[in-house]
């Protein structure tokens, strides 16, 4: 089976910053939250890397796909292609999500049709979902991973600061952060699956 751990970043579009006067140098505290509003919205905000570890070999080193947005969407369809599992930490409601809505705006054919349907966890693998059993208790990658005793990716980047590290021209701080995530959603899912490898075939 060959499974595709992954985890996105994403900022404001130029377009989104000036609709709403965030162009300034400076960022106020009330701005912050608007910013990251604007970031976890496919409508807003565009994704700046794409993070990925396919699998087998087991601990294969982490990916990065970076560039023009539509040249990392396209790149992405293409791995996506023959994988049978997506893993990642609230991957149905946002990473994937994101993808394919920024694949119909940009008009770029997914290389495949990926069912959203919620309480499974094949072709895709929600380590948030599959932690609370698809209950309310959302736990973040960063409090889930302490509690597992797995290093928390989050130590010294966090989303909230992913647009001001990007904006100064901080890029493969940011992708080594988001390397980081796919990391730790890796040993968060084999400690779901009770697994030390790519898990059973689907």
């Amino acid at each position: 089976m060959k499974i595709c751990f992954l985890d996105i970043e994403t900022v404001p579009t130029d377009r989104s910053l000036q609709e709403n006067g965030l162009l300034e140098p400076q960022i106020q505290l009330d701005e912050a939250e608007l910013l990251k509003k604007l970031s976890l919205s496919a409508v807003t905000a565009k994704i700046i890397c794409i993070c990925y570890a396919i699998e087998p070999p087991v601990d294969c080193e982490v990916q990065a796909l970076q560039g023009a947005e539509t040249e990392i969407i396209n790149a992405f369809w293409k791995l996506a292609a023959d994988c049978n599992l997506f893993v990642g930490h609230n991957i149905l409601d946002f990473d994937l999500r994101f993808i394919y809505q920024r694949s119909i705006i940009h008009q770029i054919k997914p290389s495949r049709d990926l069912p959203f349907a919620r309480f499974r966890n094949a072709p895709i693998y929600d380590t948030m979902q599959e932690w609370s059993k698809w209950g309310r208790e959302h736990a973040s990658l960063d409090t889930l991973s302490k509690a597992l005793s797995i290093p928390s990716p989050k130590e010294s980047l966090d989303g909230s600061k992913v647009y001001p590290y990007y904006r100064a021209g901080k890029l493969a701080e940011i992708i080594e952060y988001c390397k980081r995530d796919v990391d730790s959603t890796r040993q968060v899912y084999r400690r779901l699956t009770f697994t030390n490898g790519p898990g059973p075939a689907v």
